[in-house]
């Protein structure tokens, strides 16, 4: 059913914890969580961030951003941004930046890719304890979880098994997948934990965490491992292109979705070398270079 956005964010700012889903590279998804953020934080201004984009080593780096202490570039270099993420900085410097002048800590939610890594080569049980970065066995996958998780799988891995025979839900190398996502919901789910405190103890802070929207979607991932961690009052929020499929919209999928009109978009394409080059016996030749390119400004010629 449609509702106010007044109304929706007048109940997330009662929830524990509100997650905010995204698609990592697109402008209007960070636009939309800044707008959120700062409804919520103005009814609930006692609040904590928490970011999926920092590994955990990086909290110190984040305590010192919010503090005053650093400028953007020594942020994004002392986080390893551009090793880590990868994105540019400037989809989610507004939401940094927000978070520093109003004095709202940063969590760094996410692990080392190093441990998502072993863990789906070799298994939870195989990974020392010492190298899982403190994070707690996962609550299991629900199976509405894993067939989604099946369908990325085929996507992004490399799934011919022997003799060609195509990938199934029951290969141990599925089932190493899984433990794999499921840890990283679980550790972002152990991160925003933390800061849930019982109503005794005095003012409860909202905390918030802007995730991909693959996290959130119908409460499979970390949803389902805050559950787990007895953090019953969670909400979950995601925004959705105006021209998406209203067939979609199944119950659970969300507490609220928001179609977010289409703005002027402007893509982040990727820096392009600018020649064009022909293969010849095992030798690769420029053919060309455009004026005015990288290539061109680097030095590089026609049969180089």
């Amino acid at each position: 059913r449609r509702a106010s956005a007044t109304a929706v964010l007048a109940g997330m700012a009662k929830r524990d914890v509100v997650l905010l889903g995204e698609q990592h590279d697109e402008d209007d998804d960070h636009r939309w969580q800044l707008q959120v953020l700062a409804a919520l934080h103005a009814q609930r201004p006692n609040m904590v961030i928490g970011f999926e984009m920092f590994p955990r080593r990086a909290q110190p780096v984040l305590d010192s951003w919010v503090a005053g202490n650093l400028t953007v570039k020594q942020l994004l270099e002392q986080s390893q941004w551009d090793a880590v993420w990868k994105l540019p900085a400037e989809l989610y410097l507004p939401l940094f930046q927000f978070a520093r002048i109003n004095r709202i800590p940063m969590v760094a939610l996410n692990i080392d890719q190093k441990l998502t890594k072993a863990i789906a080569e070799k298994g939870w049980d195989a990974v020392p304890e010492a190298e899982r970065e403190g994070v707690g066995r996962a609550a299991p996958a629900p199976r509405a979880y894993r067939d989604f998780l099946f369908d990325i799988y085929g996507e992004h891995s490399n799934l011919s098994g022997k003799n060609g025979a195509k990938a199934q839900k029951t290969d141990s190398a599925f089932d190493r997948f899984v433990e794999s996502q499921t840890t990283w919901d679980r550790a972002m789910a152990e991160a925003l934990a933390r800061y849930v405190i019982p109503e005794s103890a005095g003012e409860k802070p909202l905390v918030v965490g802007v995730v991909g929207s693959g996290h959130i979607r119908f409460g499979y991932g970390v949803p389902h491992q805050l559950r787990d961690l007895n953090v019953k009052s969670v909400g979950t929020l995601l925004p959705v292109p105006v021209d998406f499929d209203c067939k979609e919209l199944r119950p659970g999928l969300a507490d609220a979705v928001f179609a977010l009109p289409e703005l002027a978009k402007a893509k982040h394409e990727p820096p392009r070398l600018g020649v064009r080059l022909e293969e010849n016996a095992g030798a690769v030749r420029i053919v060309d270079v455009t004026a005015g390119s990288l290539a061109e400004r680097a030095g590089l010629k026609a049969d180089d």
